[in-house]
């Protein structure tokens, strides 16, 4: 069982199952988002409220990066768009 704060995000971020994130900054976000000819609320969302997000600081309209490991393609990333709790 996790002791304190700083501990559990060691164990949620570096869990096997757990993907890579970061939180996007705001004109990387925008180039991504031309680049996917996609609006922001097309972006499946994420809740702040949610431990991975908490973890990694996310704020509501931020976008979060995931990166996980695929037998296929060695890496996949994926967004997710931060909605308020």
């Amino acid at each position: 069982m996790a002791k304190n704060r700083r501990e559990l995000s060691s164990l949620i971020l570096e869990h096997q199952y757990n993907p890579q994130v970061e939180v996007v900054p705001r004109e990387e976000a925008k180039r991504i988002l031309r680049s996917l000819r996609a609006k922001i609320w097309q972006i499946p969302w994420i809740r702040a409220s949610d431990p991975l997000a908490r973890v990694v600081g996310a704020r509501p309209g931020d976008l979060l990066r995931l990166r996980r490991r695929s037998p296929m393609a060695e890496v996949v990333e994926t967004y997710r768009f931060v909605v308020p709790a």
